[in-house]
């Protein structure tokens, strides 16, 4: 009796997004760590033993969490959103590049908003000032968020990913550009300020997104995009500078920055049960007249 073989299925995008994304975190990763040792825009505070150890170990903590807590990956969901027929875009006709186009315009929107409700909501800033607390603003923050943050922060992309009804293509190189943009974004680097001004036209800087790290209020509730710059603009919320120099801002949270647990990974396992959450509100869309563009 000849037995039939089992029949070999090509490997789907949830089985390689982790590789891709893995390969794209670690090239942008040390792209921009490089380009902090010969360009930086601030004086580091604390060694980047100190810091680096406790905040890529977050990144660890994080990635094990998502992988226990969600069975498939966002581009894995995104495929089966799909084969389902789940949210607008797998509703109407629209040719493959436009829908890839408005998939990841519309999640990186999501996101925005999701950053503005974890500022707003005084439970979920408490997670995410973890995030804030750091003394120091470099590529090794843009990864460092709380395991909670982190777990509801995908439990939303799923849920943006079934709405949206985005291709799997679409939400794979939206994570990638996510990854690749919040360590660009939070990078201590320096770049020339007419080019600072071109590009965040367009994409968010590091020089636009260090405002939002800023201990002053008015200023940490401005400047919520990742990616896409123009949200911000759009909806009120940009600010085009600080009232001190980059290179003299206060950054961290009134309270929890240099306090010792900013700089540990228990510390920040524990930082959300610390203090009151009375950093957050929502936006000022006056931003205090400085939200002009430049």
């Amino acid at each position: 009796m000849v037995t039939e073989a089992a029949p070999v299925h090509p490997a789907g995008i949830d089985d390689w997004e982790p590789w891709i994304r893995l390969g794209a975190f670690l090239g942008a990763f040390a792209a921009m760590a490089a380009w902090e040792v010969l360009s930086p825009r601030r004086e580091r505070l604390h060694p980047r033993r100190v810091r680096w150890t406790a905040n890529l170990g977050l990144v660890v903590l994080n990635s094990l969490a998502v992988r226990l807590a969600f069975p498939v990956a966002a581009a894995g969901f995104a495929a089966l959103a799909a084969e389902r027929g789940w949210g607008a875009l797998n509703a109407v006709e629209l040719p493959p590049a436009v829908a890839f186009a408005v998939a990841v315009a519309a999640l990186d929107l999501a996101i925005y908003f999701q950053h503005v409700m974890f500022h707003a909501v005084p439970l979920l800033w408490r997670l995410h000032r973890v995030h804030h607390a750091d003394p120091d603003f470099d590529v090794t923050t843009g990864a460092r968020f709380h395991p909670i943050e982190i777990l509801l922060s995908m439990a939303i992309k799923l849920a943006a990913i079934a709405l949206i009804g985005a291709p799997a293509a679409a939400v794979l190189a939206f994570e990638v550009i996510l990854n690749a943009c919040a360590m660009f974004n939070h990078g201590n680097v320096r770049l020339p300020e007419g080019l600072d001004r071109a590009l965040r036209r367009v994409i968010v800087t590091p020089d636009m997104h260090r405002i939002h790290h800023s201990m002053e209020m008015a200023e940490a509730n401005s400047n919520y995009g990742f990616n896409l710059a123009w949200w911000d603009r759009l909806l009120g919320t940009y600010r085009a500078r600080a009232g001190l120099p980059q290179e003299r801002m206060r950054i961290g949270v009134e309270g929890l920055t240099g306090s010792g647990p900013d700089v540990s990974l228990a510390g920040m396992l524990a930082m959300p049960l610390q203090g009151a959450a009375a950093h957050s509100r929502a936006p000022d869309p006056r931003l205090d007249g400085a939200g002009e563009p430049t």
